[in-house]
């Protein structure tokens, strides 16, 4: 059941993201932890993700701009690694709070209430139109990689702050495209290493028991995305991108808030 549920929710993720604005990152991050402890939610997501992106590194890397990629990867792989320990911190902090509701004892612990707001927080980024549109100088490059490694490495949502600060970097599409991808592979491999070895027993060890599950959803991101490249060309729909905006908002909540 978990991998019909699962890989269903992959394939129907990956499809979305293509034209909702979202990346693949921040909507199968939350899907994920529906099913599995956050910091294991965290870690699958990141598999799921590096090996999506080291795809596309084959189709458009030889596009990157390498003076770019050094100067915004480079800080983003500190802050990144910077981000994966908090998590590992969080982790390991007893609840904050209990409350009772219809009759169940729920537990609203410091990992889901922090991951909850920020994946509201990068959901409402995604969907209103003015903090869509920003975009930041060259010179804003270092503190662009600052902020999009940390926020990698804590909770996966990175792809939002890396547009913004790689759009006025005077790159032309595919070289945009080309130097995000390769900034992408290595903020995902600076945090995997860190979540590896900052708590292993709790997050490697859950993702290496669900190994096939990982696998299977990678292979279900890449058909989705297909499925949808083929369905979708240059569209973009902005009801469907409130959707899953709203879903979002509302999985974050019920994180937050111990619900999920």
């Amino acid at each position: 059941m978990e991998y019909l549920v699962v890989c269903l929710v992959a394939v129907l993720i990956s499809a979305l993201t293509l034209f909702s604005g979202f990346g693949l990152g921040t909507v199968l991050m939350p899907a994920f932890a529906l099913f599995f402890p956050v910091p294991v939610a965290v870690a699958a997501t990141a598999v799921v993700h590096l090996a999506n992106n080291i795809f596309k590194v084959f189709l458009v890397g030889r596009k990157a701009d390498w003076g770019v990629v050094w100067r915004f990867a480079a800080p983003a792989v500190i802050a990144a690694m910077l981000g994966a320990a908090l998590l590992d911190l969080f982790a390991g902090m007893p609840a904050l709070y209990t409350y009772s509701l219809g009759g169940r004892v729920i537990e609203v612990t410091v990992i889901k209430l922090v991951i909850g707001i920020l994946i509201v927080l990068f959901a409402l980024f995604e969907l209103i139109p003015y903090f869509g549109n920003l975009a930041f100088d060259r010179k804003y490059l270092p503190l662009g990689g600052l902020l999009s490694g940390f926020f990698g490495g804590l909770s996966g949502n990175q792809g939002a702050l890396r547009s913004a600060f790689l759009l006025k970097a005077g790159l032309n599409k595919e070289a945009f495209i080309g130097t995000g991808t390769v900034s992408a592979v290595i903020v995902d491999a600076a945090r995997l290493l860190v979540y590896g070895l900052s708590f292993y027993a709790v997050s490697f060890s859950g993702v290496r028991e669900i190994g096939g599950l990982v696998f299977a959803a990678t292979f279900a991101a890449f058909l989705g995305a297909f499925i949808g490249s083929r369905l979708v060309k240059k569209i973009t729909l902005r009801t469907l991108q409130i959707i899953v905006g709203v879903m979002l908002i509302l999985v974050g909540f019920g994180m937050a808030t111990g619900l999920f």
